[in-house]
């Protein structure tokens, strides 16, 4: 009788914490009737599932699974700041006096960039609002602690918000309803949209894309949305049913590329072929291990990375606001920047929250040395 009783609450937790993963808003929702046929006719599309373009393991061998396990239990080294990290102040009236034919770039922390070209405001997988990288409040990767964290009323008008993916490292619910009302453009990968309309935001404001689909946004930029190798999901019963993505911004001029989440692959040399040089590369550096390669890059990848995607200048992103894997959490900016020089790059390292121009002087200090 009691294994019988033990067998039924476990049951009903499962039941229970099935139910609410269904029903939570912050989880979204899946693709559903012109969304989800265009996604089954996506060449990218096979079996139920988004493909990378090359072979993609994620699956840890049971053999290691339990040591990874017991390793995020007991926790590594170093993997958040002991100390508060100073962020500058968001200059807004420096970036609105910035001339047309002028780019910059403002870094949130993680993957959270504003983006400025021709004149228009980009904003990229803003996650500014939640403290956690989770479908939950009170568990989960919790943001580093910053002496300020931007709020969504401080940024300048947004033209556009630009998504990777639906990681909740990249999507933050509680961002996007800051944002639905202040934003008249939302650009995606397939069937991401579904997330958003969700939670309010309009289908009208709503363009999904697939890899290598490009779309005229003004008459000086086109934005492109390339490949990554990744993959997709807010729970563990939606894996890969919306794309992941890379993004080229193409102005008449200038050049920049937005590379998200991705592991290695040929994919950066077709990029940079097709769409290269690029005046600005925009690298994920954190958040890798040598047991998921394959989805998150090494440092010394993102250098040969952005030497694949002819990168003018390199700057290090997907770091330093988040514990995400086992590293030290300047691990990462240490060994981008030490290939980066010996690959001959040109690497900017701005503090949170600092502006970087192109064809001005770049930030290139190294600021997370000053902390223990």
């Amino acid at each position: 009788m009691t294994v019988l009783v033990l067998i039924s609450a476990i049951l009903l937790l499962v039941l229970v914490g099935y139910s609410f993963i269904q029903l939570a808003p912050q989880v979204g929702s899946n693709p559903a009737d012109d969304r989800l046929s265009r996604i089954e006719a996506s060449p990218n599309y096979r079996n139920g599932k988004f493909q990378n373009l090359v072979e993609t393991t994620m699956d840890i061998p049971g053999s290691k699974m339990l040591s990874v396990m017991w390793r995020f239990l007991r926790g590594g080294e170093d993997t958040e700041p002991a100390e508060t990290l100073k962020t500058v102040p968001f200059d807004a009236k420096r970036f609105a006096s910035l001339r047309p034919e002028e780019v910059a770039v403002c870094w949130f922390g993680h993957s959270s960039l504003l983006i400025r070209m021709h004149g228009k405001t980009f904003l990229t997988d803003p996650v500014l609002v939640g403290e956690r990288a989770s479908m939950f409040s009170f568990i989960g990767p919790k943001r580093f602690d910053y002496d300020h964290h931007i709020r969504v009323d401080e940024l300048p008008p947004i033209d556009a918000v630009i998504l990777s993916h639906d990681h909740y490292d990249h999507l933050d619910y509680q961002t996007m309803l800051q944002l639905k009302d202040k934003v008249s453009r939302f650009y995606v990968p397939l069937g991401v949209g579904a997330h958003l309309i969700k939670w309010g935001i309009p289908h009208k404001t709503i363009t999904e894309l697939d890899w290598w689909n490009a779309i005229t946004f003004d008459e000086n930029i086109t934005l492109i949305c390339t490949p990554a190798r990744h993959f997709s999901g807010r729970a563990l019963t939606n894996r890969n049913t919306t794309l992941w993505a890379s993004w080229v911004l193409k102005g008449k001029e200038k050049r920049v590329y937005y590379g998200a989440d991705s592991g290695y692959y040929h994919g950066f040399g077709q990029i940079g072929e097709k769409y290269g040089p690029f005046d600005l590369a925009l690298l994920e550096c954190g958040a890798y291990n040598e047991d998921w390669a394959n989805i998150h890059m090494m440092p010394e990848e993102t250098a040969q990375a952005a030497v694949d995607v002819k990168a003018n200048v390199m700057m290090p992103i997907h770091w330093g606001k988040f514990n995400l894997a086992l590293h030290a959490w300047r691990d990462p900016i240490r060994r981008v920047t030490k290939k980066g020089q010996a690959l001959g790059l040109t690497l900017t390292t701005p503090r949170i929250g600092e502006m970087v121009v192109l064809n001005q002087p770049l930030p290139q200090g190294r600021w997370w040395e000053e902390y223990r």
